[in-house]
């Protein structure tokens, strides 16, 4: 449940009013008119009711810039409503679009969390420490703008799939260049080979096979639900499971060490989770109904999706076949 604050010119209070009686609303108030002529309604909204609500007040003001809509949570109401155990919790696509516009973001904080999740990873993959490695999984800065490229390819928004494409490549190379230089500036043991066999985390982020792809479907898919139900909290567990870091630590090490084979091993274990996290946070966006509000947006959309949709899903293939092949080549 959500409460709806939309503050407008007080002539729309009939027409809003009119929505919440559509919607058998029955907690609804407004406040006294501003100076400006504007005042606050506010509206009492179940979840199931929640984007509808959002659509018909943002098809009434249009374009308008006079007026704001806010959405606050309602941690407790008394008396309690009577559960609805069919009733599902699900985020409207503005709260989508606002958590994740976050992730799509270059700024100062996101390359200090790259930098310092990169040198977390690197050290935990060299000193085989499997809890300093799972810490670096947590930090997981690359996992959000991942997920706003497939949430914006859903909605065909090229300007966030551009921020966020952005965003994801400069994290993936700034990840690569560090781990890169790290691998050339260690003592000579890894460069030998001796560190490989000492760190068993190194050599589990050289091969990739089909429970790995399994595991970055099901961790993707995961990490939307959590997001569209509005359960954040178990994105950590999500976190670590994807863990597109570690992979990118590894081949950046195994590069700057001279182990190019291996590097490209771990570089395909990168490339698969990339892609699977893309694949099912898309089919999951597509499932829970996550489109444009206006039909020249859906319209426009549809062709952005299929295209994207197809150029994944072709791009996953290629991956498996490779994967196969790397495998056929091993035995």
């Amino acid at each position: 449940m959500r409460l709806i604050e939309i503050v407008a010119d007080e002539g729309h209070t009939d027409t809003l009013r009119g929505i919440a009686d559509q919607y058998e609303i029955t907690d609804y108030w407004w406040g006294a008119p501003a100076d400006d002529g504007r005042r606050s309604f506010r509206m009492l909204v179940a979840d199931d009711d929640r984007q509808p609500v959002m659509d018909a007040v943002q098809n009434i003001f249009g374009g308008s810039e006079t007026h704001r809509i806010v959405v606050l949570p309602v941690d407790t109401q008394l008396p309690r409503e009577p559960e609805d155990r069919y009733a599902s919790a699900q985020s409207t696509r503005e709260e989508l679009y606002t958590q994740i516009d976050k992730g799509a973001r270059i700024d100062s904080n996101y390359v200090l969390l790259v930098v310092l999740s990169t040198l977390v990873a690197a050290v935990g993959l060299i000193e085989d420490n499997v809890a300093v490695v799972i810490g670096a999984m947590v930090i997981a800065p690359l996992l959000g703008p991942i997920i706003a490229l497939a949430f914006s390819s859903t909605l065909g928004d090229g300007e966030l799939m551009w921020r966020a494409g952005r965003t994801a490549a400069t994290g993936l190379g700034l990840a690569l260049l560090i781990s890169l230089a790290i691998g050339f500036a260690w003592p000579a043991d890894i460069a030998r080979g001796e560190l490989l066999i000492a760190s068993t985390e190194i050599v589990a982020r050289t091969d990739v096979g089909l429970d790995g792809v399994v595991l970055a479907l099901a961790s993707g898919a995961a990490a939307v639900v959590s997001l569209t139900t509005g359960l954040s909290t178990t994105l950590v567990g999500v976190m670590v499971a994807v863990a597109l870091l570690p992979p990118t630590a590894t081949t950046g090490l195994l590069l700057g060490a001279g182990h190019g084979e291996l590097a490209f091993g771990a570089a395909l274990l990168l490339a698969v989770n990339i892609v699977c996290v893309m694949v099912a946070a898309k089919t999951v966006f597509v499932y829970k109904g996550v489109a444009p509000r206006t039909w020249l947006e859906r319209n426009r959309a549809r062709q952005s999706k299929l295209l994207s949709t197809a150029f994944w899903m072709l791009l996953l293939a290629l991956l498996l076949v490779a994967v196969a092949m790397r495998h056929r080549v091993a035995v």
